[in-house]
């Protein structure tokens, strides 16, 4: 393999490593869809999401045991959602929200609103 091949070849290894990383923390242009946060194998996905003010959230537990979805400063927070069930939240006001599930504490999550 030529040197500029080479080159060529690692660099792009490493830009789609780069990108897979990012895919844990995305930035979303939250629209009239809305954005979708899924509850699984013990984690928020994405973990952290941008969204503008605005933007329905809704997190859905694909997990087969029970979650809750409590902000940290506790201005929004789910029931006890069993599998299949869905927490929707309108964000509304701008800041930066972490997030966890009260029943499992090292499941986090952040929300940013614009």
């Amino acid at each position: 393999m030529k040197r500029n091949e080479w080159i060529l070849c690692v660099t792009a290894s490493t830009l789609l490593a780069a990108i897979t990383l990012s895919a844990a923390e995305r930035t979303v242009a939250g629209g009239p869809a809305g954005v979708d946060v899924k509850i699984d194998n013990f984690s928020f996905a994405p973990a952290a999401i941008t969204v503008k003010a605005g933007t329905q959230i809704t997190w859905t537990n694909a997990d087969d045991i029970p979650h809750t979805v409590v902000s940290d400063d506790r201005s929004f927070k789910s029931k006890v959602l069993d599998t299949d069930e869905k927490f929707t939240l309108t964000a509304s006001q701008p800041g930066t929200y972490s997030y966890f599930c009260s029943i499992h504490p090292k499941m986090t999550g952040k929300v940013v609103v614009e």
